[in-house]
C-alpha cells in the first residue's frame, strides 16, 4: 500500500514542475487574462440572475393566471350543477301560475295559503338566481330570448315582428337562459 502512495506523490511532484512558468515570462499577461475572467463570471452571473428573474416572474403570472382559471371554473361548475334541478322546477312554477289564475277570485283560506306557498317558491328561485323573463306583449321578437312557437297575421303594420301572446314564460339564471319563452309573434 505505501508503494502506490508514493508513485503518485512523485507524479504529482512532477506535474508542479512542469507547470511552474519559465523564469523568462511576464506575469503580466496572466494577470490581464485573471481580469477578463474575473469580468466574465460576473457578467455570467447577472445574466443568469437575471434568467432565473424573468423564468420566476412567469412562472409566477402563470401560476397566478391557473389559480384564477380554476376558481372560475369551480364557480361555474356550482352554478350548472344547479341549473339542472332549477330547470326541472320551472314546470312546477308554471303549474303555480295557472292555478294562480284560477285561485284569483277566491278570497278563502286555502287560496291564502295557496298564494303563500306560491310565493314561497318564487322567493326561493330568486334565492339562487332564477328569475322570469320580462317578456311583454308588443315587443320586437328576440331569438336569443324567445322561441317563436307560430306566427299570426298582425292586425296592423306596427305589430308585425312583435310578440302577440306569451305562451309559456321564459327564465334566467344568472342572465343566462335556462328557458326560452314560447311566443306567438305577429307577421
Amino acid at each position: 500500500m505505501e508503494n502506490s502512495v508514493q508513485p503518485e506523490q512523485e507524479l504529482e511532484k512532477h506535474d508542479d514542475l512542469i507547470e511552474e512558468t519559465p523564469p523568462t515570462q511576464t506575469p503580466e499577461p496572466a494577470s490581464a487574462e485573471k481580469k477578463e475572467d474575473l469580468i466574465d463570471p460576473v457578467k455570467k452571473l447577472k445574466d443568469e440572475l437575471s434568467e432565473a428573474k424573468d423564468k420566476y416572474v412567469r412562472l409566477y403570472a402563470e401560476f397566478d393566471n391557473f389559480r384564477r382559471r380554476s376558481s372560475k371554473e369551480k364557480l361555474e361548475m356550482i352554478q350548472s350543477a344547479n341549473e339542472q334541478l332549477l330547470q326541472a322546477l320551472l314546470p312546477v312554477a308554471d303549474d303555480f301560475e295557472r292555478a294562480g289564475k284560477a285561485f284569483k277570485d277566491r278570497n278563502d283560506k286555502e287560496a291564502e295559503g295557496f298564494f303563500i306557498i306560491q310565493n314561497k317558491f318564487k322567493k326561493t328561485l330568486e334565492q339562487y338566481g332564477v328569475k322570469p323573463m320580462e317578456s311583454l306583449k308588443e315587443t320586437t321578437f328576440n331569438p336569443d330570448l324567445h322561441e317563436a312557437i307560430t306566427q299570426v297575421p298582425a292586425p296592423n303594420e306596427k305589430l308585425k315582428g312583435k310578440i302577440m301572446d306569451v305562451v309559456e314564460n321564459g327564465y334566467l339564471l344568472n342572465d343566462k337562459v335556462i328557458r326560452f319563452a314560447k311566443v306567438v309573434v305577429g307577421s
